[in-house]
This record gives structure tokens, sequence and C-alpha cells, in this order.
């Protein structure tokens, strides 16, 4: 099974993959003539309701279940989480420090995939039979695909696989890493800190999307700050070395052969550096880290009170800008500014991973950095478990048509949460 998964798991993130989601977010960005771009400062402004528009963060319009701010915060949550630490540290890793400008790259067509996403969702959901808005990308292909049965069968292959994607790389992944954390600095069993945040998770999730809407919009604003501070304070304590860690990012993102000597030391004389890694590792790890062209941002979106549909658009996409451009940004120049990529172990491995993390903020906070990253990891894990049950849910409740069958889902999923805490990291991950 293992073996299964990891095969499953290099045909899915092949290059095929990562071409068709950049070469939809160009076609996007051109045909939008830039807009994402051009309107980012605008997309901002929204957020805090200094638009102009009378429809404000906490606007009433459209009878929905939560503000556009708390659909927002929740999006985030889904999106901002171990993918932004020990994501951007393995991407310099396996591919190298020019992982973080491909990471960087990816995220510009990410902008539009995510503004057209989200749009679409919205402007295409429906009431279901308690009376809630619902939306996402199964309701968009069911309604305006041009071939109606397709779109019907392309909504329902979306939505059950988007009811594994939330066991997967929103719940028993984020689990995994909470339970390493918890271990390895404060030593508590797996199982233990598994079935705690089990526990967390079902008290919330239990209240539906205005519970959950309700701690993100304290939670994520929060554990952002945090972090974003303590990747700072590393950067400023590592300040000389920023422009050799600038050089290393560039020079090895364009790397048209393999990198030998010089640059990184033991790194580049362990592993063949090319951009074609570069490439793919930091395009798939921005991809797990911003979700832009996954769809289920989307569904989030849809739940906002708003009648205008392009403007939440907007609004869902500045989730790529705060989570790649501002937080994996952050954590890619502690990185390379630490000089620390590359370090070896004592059998001659390169340190990665979590790993890398906890080292390089204990550089700087000496003791505390381990403590730092477990906090940092086991905020961001939980709120991203939080934020993809209501995810999940939607799209398990258009399989089920609309039955009240969230119930059996919720509590599954709590139960994921300590199955993916004492799983196999490999397999977890894989999955």
């Amino acid at each position: 099974m293992a073996q299964l998964l990891h095969r499953l798991d290099e045909i899915v993130w092949g290059p095929w993959l990562l071409g068709l989601l950049l070469g939809t977010g160009i076609f996007l960005m051109l045909k939008l003539h830039f807009l994402p771009l051009r309107r980012l400062g605008y997309a901002l402004r929204c957020i805090i309701g200094a638009d102009g528009n009378r429809e404000n963060s906490k606007g009433q319009s459209s009878g929905g279940n939560v503000s556009p701010f708390a659909s927002l915060t929740t999006e985030l949550a889904a999106t901002i989480g171990i993918g932004n630490i020990v994501g951007v540290a393995t991407a310099m890793i396996l591919g190298g420090p020019g992982a973080l400008f491909w990471m960087m790259a990816a995220s510009v067509p990410g902008l539009a995939l995510k503004l057209v996403e989200s749009t679409l969702s919205v402007k295409y959901r429906e009431r279901n039979m308690r009376g809630e808005l619902v939306g996402g990308p199964m309701y968009t292909l069911r309604k305006a695909f041009p071939w109606r049965r397709a779109g019907r069968a392309l909504g329902g292959c979306y939505a059950l696989l988007a009811v594994f994607a939330s066991f997967g790389m929103g719940n028993m992944t984020q689990a995994n890493s909470i339970a390493d954390a918890c271990l390895v600095t404060f030593g508590i069993p797996k199982a233990q800190s598994g079935l705690i945040f089990s526990i967390i998770t079902i008290l919330v999730i239990l209240g539906g999307i205005k519970a959950i809407g309700s701690v993100t919009r304290v939670m994520v604003p929060l554990m952002g700050g945090f972090y974003l501070l303590g990747t700072l304070l590393v950067i400023l304590h590592n300040f000389a070395n920023i422009p050799q860690g600038l050089m290393a990012i560039l020079v090895m993102a364009f790397a048209p052969e393999a990198v030998t000597g010089g640059i990184l030391g033991s790194l580049t004389s362990t592993m063949m550096l090319t951009m074609g890694k570069s490439l793919r590792y930091g395009v798939s790890r921005g991809v797990f880290s911003n979700e832009a062209g996954l769809g289920a941002g989307g569904i989030t979106a849809a739940a906002a009170e708003t009648n205008d549909y392009i403007r939440q658009g907007y609004i869902s996409m500045t989730g790529v800008f705060f989570d790649t451009i501002v937080i994996c940004l952050m954590s890619g120049l502690a990185f390379a500014s630490s000089g620390l990529v590359g370090t070896v172990t004592e059998s001659g491995e390169p340190l990665t991973g979590t790993a890398l993390t906890i080292a390089v903020f204990s550089q700087t906070f000496g003791v505390w950095g381990a403590r730092f990253v477990s906090v940092s990891i086991l905020l961001f894990a939980l709120a991203t478990i939080i934020a993809w049950a209501y995810q999940g849910e939607k799209a398990f409740e258009y399989l089920t048509g609309g039955r009240r069958s969230g119930i059996w889902y919720r509590f599954v999923y709590a139960l994921l949460v300590l199955v993916g805490a004492v799983g196999s990291l490999e397999v977890v991950w894989d999955f």
C-alpha cells in the first residue's frame, strides 16, 4: 500500500500537473489583462472595507453565513499551514535555494487562479435545504459547464476528490506534523497529542461555519503576526548574510545544469541541483501552500455575506499574497540568511524539514527556537484542520444531495486527526 501511494504521489505531482496549473494561471492572467496584479491594492483595501463599497467587511446584504473578512480568514486558515514552514525548508533542500524564487514566481499566476475560482464559486452558489449559501467548483461545474451532463459528472468527481483532499492535506498531514512537534519539543506521545487535538477539532467544527469563522478571524491574524515577528528577528540576526543568500537563490533558480561547489558548500556537493529541480519543488510546494488552482477556497468564499461576487473574488485572491508572497518569502529569507541550508547531520545527510527549521530558529533564539517552531507548527496546522473541515463537509454534502449527513462527516474527520497523528509520516504525506 505504501509503495502504491508513493507511486500515485509521483504521478499526480508530475510535470504535467505543474505545467497545467502554471499554464492555466498564465492564460487567465493574460485574459484578465493583468488585473490581479493591477488591482492588488484594491483587493487589500477590500479586506478592511476601505474600498468605498457600502458592503463592508460586516455586510449583511445576501444573508450569507459569515462576513467577507471571516470568509477570508477561514480560507487563510486552510492555506496557511505547515507548507509555509516545513514545506519551504523542504523545497529549498530538495530543489536548492532557487526553489524559493520559483515559489514566488508561481504565486503570480496563482493570484489569477484564486480570483477566478472564488469569483465563480460565489456567482454560482445556491441555498441548501437549511437555507445556507453553499458553493464551490462542484456547483460551478454543474450550473455553468457548457455540456450539462459532463458538468454534473465533473462536479461529482470534484466533490469526491475534495473530500479525500480534506482527509489528507487538510487533516492527516497537519495532525502528523503537530504530533511530531509535540513529541520532539515537549515529549508528549503522539497518541496523546492526537487525541487532544481530535477533541479540540470536534468541539470547534460542531458549531459549523459560524463557529469556525469566529475562531479563525481571531486565530489567523495572531498566529500570522507571531510567526512573522519570529522570522523577522531571524533575518535581522543574520542580516549580513542576506546578500549571499539572495545570490544563491537567484543563481540556483536558473542553473542550466548541476551546480557544483561554492555557493552553499555541503548542499551542492551532496546533491545534483538543477533549474528543473528548483522549478519542480518550488512550484509544487507553492501550490501545496497557497492551494491556488485547487478550488477548495471557493467553497469558503461562497459562504460570505455579499452580493458582489467579483469583490469577494478579489478578497479571496489576497490569500495567495499573504500566504506565499509574505509568509513563505519571509520563511525562505530566514533559511537563506541563516547559512544552515545544506548543513549535514553526523550521518552525512542534509538537515531538512522540521529539523532544519528548528536549527535555523535555535541559532537566533537558543533553546526557545525549537519551542517557537513547535508552537508555530501547532497553530498553523490546527487552523488548517479546522478550516478544511468546512470545505470537506460541503463537498460531502454535495455528494449526499444536501441531506443532514454532515454530522457524521464531522466525527469521522475529527477521528482522522488521531489517525494522522499516529500514522507513518511517509504514508500520511503520500496520501
